[in-house]
């Protein structure tokens, strides 16, 4: 007994682990207790109430976590160090050099190509093809009416300020051209569109379809327009602290803004106008100049719009191409 009383001690002052094994009845050594099982000691009656009201705070905090870093990602670019803004500016003069060079191409394009004039039979048929759009379209007009009055409610409800004034100005320029729409007379059989012979074809959705030179120049009306609402669009949400949603906006559900019946259907004009406006929201949005730049005073078809789509893009989006036989 006084033998194994002193192997003890001795063991124990060494602190060796391999002479504790030794000793008869001697519980193995126990790891320290966790966190978790430390609270749980000290809070054994934690009811499930309570566990799921933890969860819910987390779950909340996740969220005001991601949406702070929204706001953050939206914020506009306040101020551009000297580099930065050198990068913009030949951002700019590079999408202005690539414009001209495609104007100068397309004008070589045209000066090829065969003014190949229709069939009298075929120019009618065009003529009461556009007739016909244009009347659907006038009809049509009191449904946008009302879908437009139905999301400014939800804006002013969601306390959207300036997303709300930017669609309460699209809005008037939707007036604006109904009415000129219907007071116009319209001359069609001297219109060069309804008796020139296609000679461009452009892609859409994986296939070909085939128009004049008037008939792309309308398509990249579409866009032009659709990126400049978009951009003001974008700018709004912004400028609101909303989160990034332009399928949301009335202006890109209508996408009719510019359309006057004319060269192509108003479905087409509506993708058009659509795939620059999802640009165009981006751009204004992120407070940034990938698709476009901002217009620095010129004049396109009469138009003086704010921000304009790069020549680049719209040829990147219509894949348009001369047709030579």
């Amino acid at each position: 007994m006084n033998m194994h009383i002193g192997t003890l001690v001795f063991a124990t002052l060494l602190g060796s682990p391999s002479a504790m094994t030794g000793m008869q009845g001697a519980a193995p050594p126990q790891a320290a207790p966790s966190t978790v099982q430390l609270a749980q000691a000290q809070d054994p009656e934690e009811t499930a109430e309570e566990k799921e009201k933890k969860k819910k705070e987390k779950e909340q905090q996740e969220k005001q976590k991601q949406q702070k870093q929204q706001q953050q990602q939206a914020q506009p670019e306040e101020k551009r160090t000297p580099q930065q803004e050198q990068e913009r500016q030949r951002e700019v003069q590079r999408q202005k050099q690539q414009e001209q060079e495609l104007q100068q191409k397309r004008q070589q394009e045209q000066r090829k190509a065969q003014q190949k004039r229709v069939s009298q039979q075929e120019q009618q048929e065009r003529i009461r093809k556009q007739e016909q759009q244009l009347s659907v379209y006038k009809k049509n007009i009191a449904l946008r009416e009302e879908l437009a009055e139905r999301d400014a409610q939800i804006l002013r409800q969601q306390k959207r300020i300036q997303h709300l004034r930017f669609q309460e100005q699209y809005e008037e320029r939707l007036r604006a051209q109904r009415a000129q729409l219907n007071q116009a007379r319209y001359d069609y059989y001297n219109d060069p569109f309804y008796y020139t012979a296609p000679n461009y074809r452009y892609l859409r959705d994986g296939r070909y379809y085939q128009t004049n030179q008037y008939g792309i120049k309308k398509l990249e009306q579409a866009l032009q327009a659709g990126y400049n609402e978009g951009f003001k669009a974008g700018r709004a949400d912004r400028e609101d602290r909303w989160r990034y949603d332009y399928r949301s906006a009335f202006a890109y559900k209508d996408a009719n803004y510019g359309y006057d019946g004319r060269y192509i259907a108003q479905d087409e004009y509506n993708h058009y106008f659509r795939e620059g406006f999802q640009r165009g929201y981006d751009d204004g949005y992120y407070g940034r100049q990938k698709y476009g730049r901002e217009n620095d005073g010129e004049i396109i078809d009469g138009v003086n719009n704010e921000w304009l789509i790069a020549g680049g893009v719209i040829a990147a989006i219509l894949g348009y191409q001369l047709l030579t036989d």
